[in-house]
């Protein structure tokens, strides 16, 4: 008997791909055919393929969906046109039951196609607020999962469920002595792993390198500054690493972590919270962002489990004593971390996306 196939999409940035790479061990596991539509060069193709190799990889044209004045905003339209038509011959090809989307411009037109195929789509949120592409893609949808339970006020009722975090297996696998081996730091030294997204983030670089010196007398640092972010200056000073971005060696970094500074991406913050991982959240601000990352720190801040700061108003002296403040209050932070509810398993998932396979 011919195995069933499935097709998730998703890109534009890391935390539109992290719950397909999480999710695809489960799909293989329980015999799906398992295919990938992305963008030509988004970094979706790049964490997929070397992830998951044997998973094949189809890319489409897609326009991105800005909400500020572009000449690009009259070209992109044939883009996603484009991009419809491509991904529709990709779906009657491949024929999958069901069609997973996590966001991102790229899912705009695989969803859009998957509605003139007639095949179901389950779409997933993970910030407080629908994103673009998701609002887009809402009207196409069998069913919308989302992270956050706020999020459903903004969502139809009878075709929305919250599903809490889900969390990939390897995660919960890392090992703090090897983190500490990967970056040659002792023992006897809090570690404190900033982390600016995918894409890294210039402020937050500036502000860890502007307090460098004082920082380093207290504390251990990874530092993931994004893909050419990094400071030929600062190779090889002692107790600071830093790294354009990082696959298979994050679980152990993050158990090595005694706090976390970082942007506010929901996938990340609910990592940190399974793993019991005090944070300071940078979330971009509204001029640079829809303002999600903002709505995802101020609830957390409001559950106790992070301390925020504007990056608006940030300056080195303010960023250094909200580093200071993060470690003061670390173990409180860490006790109210403890009556969280589990998160699903990618399993889990599976089972909830797969119940719309027609």
């Amino acid at each position: 008997m011919k195995a069933k196939s499935i097709i998730l999409t998703g890109g534009g940035t890391a935390g539109h791909v992290s719950l397909n790479e999480a999710i695809i061990p489960s799909l293989v596991e329980a015999g799906y055919d398992v295919h990938y539509i992305g963008s030509h060069e988004g970094i979706e193709k790049e964490l997929i393929g070397n992830a998951f190799p044997d998973i094949p990889y189809h890319s489409i044209a897609s326009g991105k969906l800005r909400r500020y004045f572009s000449v690009q905003n009259f070209t992109d339209p044939f883009k996603v046109m484009a991009g419809v038509l491509q991904a529709f011959s990709i779906i009657k090809k491949v024929k999958p039951s069901v069609i997973f989307s996590k966001g991102g411009f790229v899912s705009v037109p695989v969803v859009v196609a998957a509605k003139l195929a007639n095949v179901p789509v389950v779409v997933h949120e993970s910030d407080v607020t629908p994103g673009l592409a998701n609002k887009i893609a809402l009207p196409f949808a069998s069913h919308i999962f989302t992270v956050f339970k706020e999020t459903l006020k903004h969502l139809q009722q009878d075709k929305a469920t919250c599903t809490g975090s889900i969390i990939r297996q390897q995660l919960f696998e890392g090992n703090r002595e090897r983190g500490l081996a990967f970056c040659g730091f002792t023992a006897e030294k809090k570690v404190m792993l900033i982390m600016g997204g995918s894409l890294g983030s210039v402020v937050v670089n500036d502000a860890v390198r502007a307090n460098l010196k004082k920082l380093l007398e207290q504390y251990q640092i990874i530092h993931l500054c994004g893909k050419g972010n990094k400071d030929a200056s600062l190779e090889g000073l002692e107790g600071y690493r830093q790294f354009d971005y990082v696959t298979d060696e994050l679980p152990d970094l993050l158990y090595a972590a005694d706090f976390i500074v970082s942007r506010a991406g929901s996938n990340s913050i609910f990592e940190f919270l399974a793993l019991h991982k005090p944070m300071l959240l940078i979330p971009l601000s509204a001029a640079k962002s829809r303002g999600d990352q903002i709505l995802n720190a101020r609830l957390f801040k409001k559950q106790g489990f992070a301390h925020v700061l504007d990056e608006d108003t940030m300056t080195k002296e303010s960023f250094y004593q909200a580093v200071q403040d993060l470690a003061a209050n670390s173990e409180e932070m860490i006790d109210k971390m403890f009556d969280v509810e589990r998160p699903k398993t990618p399993a889990e998932m599976v089972s909830l996306i797969t119940q719309y396979e027609k």
